[in-house]
């Protein structure tokens, strides 16, 4: 069985999506289908059809969620070493050539969000950053050419 690395925000999350289909969207689609029904013939009932689909996405999306909510294992950042760049951790980055600092955290691909600073591990910059030690100059394959960091320090 696979764990599932998650911070708490993260598990939060899933699990809040995960109420909130199984309480609102899974109801209101048994609603649709039912009132879809009561239209008459099924073959050409466009919300019969758009509903049964919407259906198949819910409980798809349940039982992924369900899964992950299972086999999460949720990561407390606080509780982490400092020594070296860990699932969870928060990384200042100094850009070499322009001085210029971002801080990111090191989370799963369900948590990442560019915007709010969070970087997936399976990313090319998360999987560069993942294992080193403050002070390790990394080296990132952009889109505009190569790019050079120092990992900072790990917060």
């Amino acid at each position: 069985m696979e764990r599932i690395l998650i911070t708490r925000q993260g598990y939060d999350k899933l699990r809040k999506e995960l109420e909130h289909l199984k309480t609102v969207e899974r109801p209101q689609n048994i609603k649709a289908i039912e009132e879809a029904r009561a239209h008459g013939d099924l073959s050409e009932n466009a919300e019969f059809h758009a509903a049964k689909e919407r259906q198949a996405f819910i409980e798809g999306r349940l039982s992924e969620l369900n899964y992950k909510v299972n086999n999460a294992n949720v990561v407390d950042p606080q509780t982490l070493s400092k020594d070296k760049a860990v699932f969870g951790s928060q990384v200042v980055l100094e850009n070499i050539e322009t001085g210029e600092e971002v801080e990111y955290q090191l989370v799963g691909p369900d948590e990442s969000n560019i915007e709010e600073g969070r970087i997936s591990i399976s990313s090319p910059l998360g999987r560069e950053i993942l294992g080193k030690k403050p002070g390790a100059e990394l080296v990132i394959n952009a889109p505009g050419g190569k790019r050079h960091y120092e990992l900072a320090e790990i917060i």
